[in-house]
């Protein structure tokens, strides 16, 4: 199994699990600047060397053995599962992607013939009830997950639980885990605790939000996508997500956590 979303500094300063839309950009981003002294040139997960990452060959054993020994400061960040939901279904279900097409090829025509979703049209500009296609989507989900119907769950909108799990299942220890909501004061703790080639003002630093602009502009508030069966549908999917993340399940219109993570206790539940 190995590591499979980790990356690591090339100067291996820091090692960073990935959880996708949970501000990975800017994390991936950060670390890469902390090495070299720029920022990588296009979307980070498009970089195929100047920074170590298990999907790369040659960069596995390094990985590994710096993971399974704690040589490097370990982290990860979290984000509330209502507003990660949303975005996945914005930037992925109703966006056009980088490439100029539409996510996971017939994806979003399967979506729009078995559950009815709409997604705006070809571009995804033209109106429509993105609270309706939204409850469906997450009908979508709630079958991806729970049964693998009618395709494996998605790495945008697995549980982060299930990320943040296999890197300690196979030997590695988080040292923090912070929340996406409070990104300044989780990543300048992660850079405290780290020595870094080039040193990072936070200040100074670009939020790079590859997904922005994608897909179509959400219209209403959160709270407005979930009604009781959409809630009942959150908790199914990701009730070890709000638990261990501290998030509020009753107000899905707070997006703030409600305390901090216990990293015993995620060592714990997560490392069977």
């Amino acid at each position: 199994m190995g590591f499979p979303g980790t990356w690591m500094t090339e100067s291996e300063s820091v090692v960073y699990r990935v959880v996708p839309k949970c501000a990975c950009s800017t994390i991936g981003q950060i670390m890469f600047y902390s090495d070299h002294g720029e920022f990588f040139n296009g979307d980070i997960h498009d970089s195929k060397d100047r920074m170590h990452k298990w999907a790369q060959d040659g960069s596995q054993e390094l990985i590994e053995a710096n993971v399974r020994a704690h040589k490097s400061y370990a982290f990860t960040c979290v984000r509330n599962p209502y507003t990660r939901v949303l975005s996945s279904f914005f930037d992925k279900i109703c966006g056009i992607q980088r490439n100029g097409r539409r996510y996971r090829g017939n994806l979003v025509p399967q979506l729009i013939q078995k559950y009815g979703i709409e997604v705006g049209g070809e571009d995804g500009k033209q109106e429509f009830d993105q609270i309706a296609s939204f409850r469906r989507f997450l009908l979508f989900v709630r079958d991806t997950i729970r049964w693998r119907r009618p395709m494996d769950p998605d790495i945008h909108w697995s549980s982060m639980a299930g990320h943040v799990s296999t890197f300690i299942v196979n030997g590695g220890t988080y040292d923090r885990i912070f929340f996406t909501e409070k990104f300044n004061e989780g990543m300048q703790d992660v850079l405290d605790h780290i020595e870094t080639p080039h040193k990072v003002d936070l200040a100074k630093i670009p939020r790079f939000n590859e997904s922005e602009g994608h897909g179509p502009k959400r219209l209403h508030p959160v709270e407005d996508y979930f009604d009781d069966l959409s809630m009942h549908l959150m908790w199914e999917i990701y009730k070890k997500d709000f638990q261990l993340f501290k998030y509020d399940f009753e107000n899905p219109g707070n997006k703030m956590p409600m305390g901090e993570v216990d990293l015993d206790e995620v060592h714990a539940k997560l490392g069977d």
